[in-house]
């Protein structure tokens, strides 16, 4: 009597099998994250703590920082305390601050605008999208043209109702207003377009819910429309506030940092001090671009913080 074969059994491969798609599963994700995470910590995380590194040295930036640098410890930064000039930098990142965020409102409604179905509804998309693809600089340069005292098309319209002309740029008073408008121009167009896309996400059946309630106008607006759009409304702050940070391009274009300074912000005051003719003071201008960088990181935390705290209360 013939007896067949042992066949092998398998039962101990599956879960060394099961551990390894758990695994490949678990790792595929970090594979395809790794060259974007790479290039983010070689150019933007470690240039930060080297920026903080800098803020204690008075360097020249030629040569190495260990070789021709010097340590002051917190000399920088009581230099700036006493810095009438990092004064009115501060405020005026301030103040676009405070009036770049109505670029957010504004977005929201031209997107509610040109979210309806109305004729040349394309033509309007276009006309509102123009000023995002377009460079910074022809935003400066054409509010430049447009606040000249004499040809600008600002003081020929005031002209008509019998006021005289406004030297914009050339008026400490009005010349950082006169900026922070001609950005505005273009991070609105920005925020309409999250606003959008965020409403393409908007769930119809809540509003036709809602609708059937009663619901209608700024109540539907407010309590139906504006919740679904939190994470657009999160990315406008987050870039608004980024944007209004490093307002940089602008002023170099239409004032350059004048008349008599009073335009300056702070990413302008660290060029100048770092980089400009007369500046290459390195440790000042690192010094300069921390408290920015301390700056834009309490608004983000706050926003993080804020959707943290809302989505755990949502489950």
């Amino acid at each position: 009597m013939t007896t067949a074969p042992a066949v092998p059994t398998t039962h101990a491969a599956q879960p060394r099998r099961g551990w390894y798609r758990r695994n490949e599963i678990a790792i595929t994700p970090w594979l395809f994250l790794a060259p974007g995470i790479l290039f983010f910590a070689a150019y933007v995380i470690i240039p930060i703590f080297q920026s903080f590194q800098v803020s204690f040295y008075a360097w020249d930036g030629l040569g190495d920082l260990a070789d021709t640098g010097t340590f002051i410890g917190m000399g920088n930064y009581r230099e700036l305390a006493g810095d009438r000039n990092f004064e009115i930098s501060f405020w005026n990142n301030i103040k676009w601050l405070v009036l770049y965020l109505l670029a957010i409102p504004m977005g929201l409604f031209i997107a509610l605008f040109l979210n309806q179905t109305v004729t040349g509804i394309r033509l309007y998309k276009s006309l509102f999208f123009f000023p995002f693809v377009i460079s910074q600089v022809v935003v400066g340069l054409v509010f430049s043209w447009f606040y000249l005292p004499s040809e600008g098309l600002l003081n020929t319209v005031i002209g008509l109702v019998g006021l005289g002309p406004i030297n914009i740029l050339g008026d400490p008073t009005y010349a950082t207003y006169g900026i922070i408008a001609a950005g505005l121009w273009p991070q609105t167009a920005y925020c309409m377009i999250l606003y959008l896309t965020g409403l393409n996400a908007v769930d119809p059946e809540q509003i036709e819910a809602a609708r059937l309630d009663g619901a209608k106008g700024w109540k539907m607006l407010w309590y139906i429309i504006i919740p679904q759009l939190k994470p657009a409304t999160f990315i406008a702050f987050v870039v608004t506030i980024i944007g209004a940070l490093r307002s940089f391009d602008l002023i170099s274009i239409m004032t350059n940092g004048g008349p008599f300074g009073q335009t300056r912000v702070l990413s302008f005051y660290m060029y100048e001090k770092a980089l400009a003719e007369f500046g290459f003071r390195m440790g000042y201008g690192a010094s300069i671009a921390v408290v920015l960088f301390m700056i834009m990181l309490i608004f983000i935390a706050y926003f993080l913080w804020s959707m943290w705290r809302d989505e755990r209360a949502a489950r």
